[in-house]
């Protein structure tokens, strides 16, 4: 109740020692050019608006992120030296556009503990992603001779054996930096999981603190998930589900179908 109407306020300032806090408010507040909730209305300055909604509202599940997060946003491009079949090769993340999907993955370090259980695990299920159409990328701050060594290193004695994906080198750490899963005073990633499609769009994406590793079955269900609603843009995935599973029709009254269901 800090500002008033004039018409309420004494013809003379001094008639009340209220006065001073009922004077209209003229001071503006400056809006942050990133805040994007509320909107000034360019021909009343001091006035904020809502954004109001269009009568016809055509629903649409295709969202473009306006910044940060990255999902819904084109995956930042990189080329960079990575190992595959003990050697050296170079990996550009655009080749992939309009070819396949592809899950990027970053991992603290080499020759560490949680992250070659991760590492083999998709290894070790990567036929059941190509079935997919889709390229698995692993990716860390070190160098393709750390790489080498570690991959050259027996699993029981904490290496990784054969990988059937490429490990790639972000020894420059621009890469983490650009998925945003850098930790700057460490140098190192955190572990940053993005989900690629075919247009090159990230769609999906989770980051773990270091001591937490991830599924890889999740990761495949939400593949298909995602492949699923791409192929039905008419439907949409309710929690947990799984190919073969109902789905559900984005409708107040359609939607009733999946809920009647189970």
């Amino acid at each position: 109740m800090a500002c008033a109407a004039p018409s309420m306020l004494s013809a003379n300032p001094r008639a009340s020692p209220m006065v001073s806090l009922l004077r209209p408010c003229h001071q503006s507040i400056a809006i942050p050019k990133s805040f994007q909730g509320l909107r000034p209305n360019t021909s009343r300055p001091r006035t904020l608006r809502l954004a109001s909604t269009p009568r016809s509202l055509k629903r649409s599940f295709v969202v473009k992120a306006s910044s940060l997060p990255l999902v819904g946003n084109p995956a930042p491009d990189f080329e960079a030296e990575a190992v595959f079949d003990q050697e050296f090769i170079k990996v550009k993340l655009s080749e992939y556009i309009g070819k396949k999907y592809v899950i990027l993955f970053f991992y603290p370090l080499d020759f560490t503990f949680v992250c070659p259980t991760e590492i083999t695990a998709f290894s070790d299920r990567y036929a059941d992603f190509e079935k997919l159409n889709t390229e698995i990328l692993g990716v860390s701050v070190d160098s393709v001779f750390s790489h080498l060594a570690w991959v050259q290193t027996d699993r029981k004695s904490g290496g990784l054996g054969d990988l059937t994906y490429p490990l790639v080198s972000d020894v420059t750490k621009s890469i983490s930096q650009s998925y945003g899963v850098l930790i700057p005073d460490q140098g190192i990633a955190l572990r940053g999981l993005f989900i690629i499609d075919k247009e090159g769009v990230i769609q999906h994406s989770t980051i773990n603190n270091l001591a937490i590793g991830r599924s890889v079955d999740e990761t495949m269900r939400t593949l298909q998930a995602l492949q699923y609603v791409q192929e039905n843009p008419d439907e949409v995935c309710p929690a947990g589900w799984k190919p073969g599973e109902k789905s559900m029709k984005p409708d107040p009254k359609l939607s009733k179908d999946y809920f009647a269901a189970i």
